[in-house]
């Protein structure tokens, strides 16, 4: 047993009178030992039970986003500093309600010369939704054996890649057992989406369902000298925006702050967030709208659904001068068939030499 660890379990775990909040280093040597297997299976439950309901504050995920810096292997900076990636923050737990549209908006980007960076493993608790890698297997691409070097390789000559942290950070996978043993999401969950696993300075897209969230993400950046964030209220905590209701945005560069309410039916994109009934149906359809078949009710409904994200993200990225221009280019894109070449160009960035 960690007598060190069970200190400052002790200080989360003390109810709601005698707890409290960890130092921004207390949190990262909490993380730590988690990560080292230090503590005990036992303490390590506690900890995570703990903290959910203790309900982690900045100066927290701050200290716990050091421990993933510190102890993971990163990409390495571009060799050119002015391009500055775009991270999309996805759940780890994946997506059960939902049809992603985030690998097109992913695409979308690197078409247009932005860097992505992407992260995530395989399935896991408590969701067992559909992950990232599943979806870029099926189109093709296995991330699964690329380590850093690859995947700078990819980023820099494809302009995207797909960090697989049970290759990149495999002490994370460690925890992964407890989030299905103690049967609710720990707050490392909501760290994963703000993580980066590029070394460099990056745009990061961070998806959240509650409010509370949102600004515990701005106030762990902001200790942490990060100013450039996106926060989207996104369907199932993804990057992905609604379609269905108003998407509510924050955008965070420097010292500027501004609150986006964008609506979907005044750019002729209204309708109903697409169900994901059944991942063999979806993978399909995936697969349909980058080759630029759009001849069927569903492919043509999930495509508005990217083109709506893509031309969001490709405004804010910089690559569009407003979100019309965006939402044109998305489309235009996207009917092409285009994001298939994209693809091809990928596969042969991270193709083993």
């Amino acid at each position: 047993m960690s007598q060190a660890f069970r200190v400052l379990l002790k200080k989360v775990a003390s109810g709601p009178h005698t707890g409290k909040n960890l130092t921004r280093c207390e949190a990262e040597a909490a993380l730590s030992m988690m990560l080292r297997a230090e503590a005990t299976p036992a303490q390590i439950g506690g900890f995570l039970v703990a903290h959910r309901m203790k309900r982690p504050v900045p100066e927290e995920f701050a200290g716990i986003l050091d421990a993933y810096d510190r102890l993971s292997t990163r990409i390495a900076p571009l060799p050119d500093a002015t391009r500055v990636p775009v991270v999309l923050g996805c759940p780890y737990d994946g997506r059960t309600r939902t049809a992603p549209v985030t690998p097109v908006v992913a695409l979308l980007l690197a078409e247009a010369g932005v860097p992505v960076v992407m992260h995530g493993g395989d399935r896991m608790a408590t969701k067992y939704g559909l992950p990232m890698v599943e979806i870029w297997r099926s189109l093709g691409l296995d991330w699964t054996d690329c380590d850093v070097g690859r995947l700078g390789h990819a980023l820099d000559r494809a302009r995207l890649a797909f960090a697989y942290t049970p290759s990149i950070f495999p002490e994370s996978s460690a925890l992964v057992d407890y989030r299905d043993q103690i049967g609710k999401r720990p707050p490392l969950a909501t760290v994963e989406l703000m993580w980066s696993p590029y070394a460099g300075a990056a745009r990061s897209i961070c998806g959240f369902v509650h409010p509370p969230t949102e600004d515990f993400m701005r106030g762990a950046f902001a200790l942490r000298g990060r100013s450039d964030l996106i926060t989207v209220k996104g369907l199932e905590g993804s990057c992905d925006l609604p379609r269905s209701r108003t998407a509510i945005i924050g955008v965070s560069t420097g010292d500027l702050q501004e609150r986006l309410f964008l609506r979907a039916h005044e750019f002729g994109l209204s309708g109903a967030d697409i169900p994901l009934d059944s991942e063999v149906d979806y993978l399909g359809d995936l697969s349909a709208l980058l080759a630029g078949k759009l001849d069927t009710e569903r492919v043509a409904e999930l495509a508005k659904g990217a083109i709506w994200s893509g031309g969001f993200y490709l405004w804010q990225s910089g690559g569009c001068a407003d979100l019309a221009a965006g939402l044109t280019r998305a489309e235009a894109t996207i009917a092409s068939g285009k994001l298939l070449e994209t693809i091809a160009t990928i596969r042969a960035a991270i193709a083993p030499n």
